[in-house]
């Protein structure tokens, strides 16, 4: 993935850089981090287009448009999609990783978009919509059009009501905080572990380019994490990660069996909650 994040500043003040960095990965597929400087989370959201509609997966840590303009950009990117492919009453799905503050902060953002669905992240909300509220073990299926279909299935463990969506068209597998280069805290040890196991079976299945979550909290050097509340992070590694990982944390997890205590390895710092 040839992209170099925007990573924060010295000076927060005085940050150029946008506040919301948007990364073409093809045509049809979007990756936007949040600045830094406006919210030290800097949270990674994926905007997917179809043929007959895009999903927003997320809305980021800072509510006010002012100083997040999640919807001036995502209409930006969805006006331009329709100049090169017009379409009359082209839509637009709203969809969460889980709940946490930020990635859903930006919600309200979306209130009255005309042709819009934004589905809350609450569990209740999100598990009627996906159908695990009658079969949480189900791999269920979000329809972009024109052929992209997307697998979501419920991974809960950081969140009760946390969602990994799979992209056929491109490979991510998108793991929200489940998965991701940084602190995996973890609410739920056993669910999460089961999560983990279900995950490695997914991936075994299919061909996955990069797991992809929402942060980068780690640094260069293994085992080594930035320190929460961050700002500035010029040594991050790639967010990407590979199937590999997923085993990497299930052996990792293996090794903490009852222990609650902080646990850092090279890609990751496993961080049960007492």
């Amino acid at each position: 993935m040839d992209v170099a994040w925007i990573h924060g500043s010295p000076s927060a003040k005085h940050n150029t850089d946008p506040d919301i960095q948007v990364h073409a990965y093809d045509d049809d597929t979007f990756i936007l981090r949040q600045n830094m400087a406006v919210h030290y989370e800097a949270p990674f959201l994926f905007l997917l287009f179809g043929a007959d509609r895009a999903v927003l997966i997320d809305t980021g840590a800072t509510e006010s448009p002012e100083f997040f303009p999640l919807r001036r950009v995502v209409d930006e990117l969805v006006a331009d999609r329709l100049a090169r492919h017009p379409r009359d009453g082209y839509q637009l799905l709203v969809l969460h990783t889980h709940g946490h503050s930020d990635h859903v902060a930006g919600d309200g953002q979306f209130a009255g978009r005309a042709d819009t669905t934004v589905v809350s992240a609450d569990r209740d909300s999100a598990w009627r919509y996906f159908g695990f509220d009658k079969d949480p073990d189900a791999v269920t299926q979000v329809d972009l059009g024109g052929g992209r279909v997307l697998e979501c299935l419920a991974t809960p463990g950081h969140h009760k009501a946390a969602v990994t969506f799979y992209d056929p068209a491109t490979g991510f597998l998108l793991t929200g905080d489940t998965v991701y280069p940084g602190r995996l805290y973890i609410e739920d040890v056993p669910a999460f572990t089961r999560s983990i196991d279900r995950l490695i079976e997914f991936a075994d299945r299919r061909p996955v380019t990069h797991v992809l979550g929402c942060h980068i909290e780690m640094t260069t050097t293994p085992g080594v994490d930035y320190p929460v509340r961050t700002t500035y992070q010029p040594d991050e590694p790639p967010l990407e990660l590979t199937p590999g990982h997923l085993r990497r944390i299930r052996e990792a997890l293996t090794e903490l069996g009852d222990d609650r205590t902080w646990r850092p390895y090279t890609d990751f710092v496993l961080c049960p909650q007492a």
